[in-house]
């Protein structure tokens, strides 16, 4: 399994990468949305994993472009990785595009729990 995570801390980005080390999971880094967007145009991914709040372009907004593309990767499932607690954030997230959201600090059983929901096949095997 391949995953992306779009994120602009670097210390965030090594606790997920040690999360799914653990689960024998590849993950390719990208420290913005502009940089995730060109990797996901390069690259077949399983999953992404997508902060919010980034300089430059929001989480929100990438998510958006990815939907918005015409191909099979339009389908990706995105689980939003957040800090913000507003009270309408995860609906909002769904509403955008997201498939899930789970927030900081990950705790690797959310983050194992969200991808084994979205990657599963309908036997419940991770595919």
């Amino acid at each position: 399994m391949t995953v992306l995570f779009i994120e602009d801390d670097r210390m965030n980005r090594r606790v997920v990468r040690d999360m799914l080390d653990v689960a024998g999971a590849d993950m390719v880094e990208a420290e913005s949305a502009e940089i995730g967007l060109d990797l996901i145009d390069a690259h077949d991914f399983d999953i992404a994993l997508v902060d919010l709040r980034m300089p430059g372009m929001d989480g929100m907004t990438a998510i958006g472009h990815i939907r918005a593309r015409t191909d099979a990767k339009a389908r990706m499932p995105i689980i939003v990785v957040t800090a913000d607690t507003a009270v309408d954030l995860r609906q909002r997230c769904l509403e955008g595009g997201a498939d899930e959201v789970i927030f900081k600090p990950v705790a690797m059983d959310e983050l194992f729990d969200a991808m084994g929901r979205l990657l599963a096949d309908d036997d419940g095997e991770l595919i």
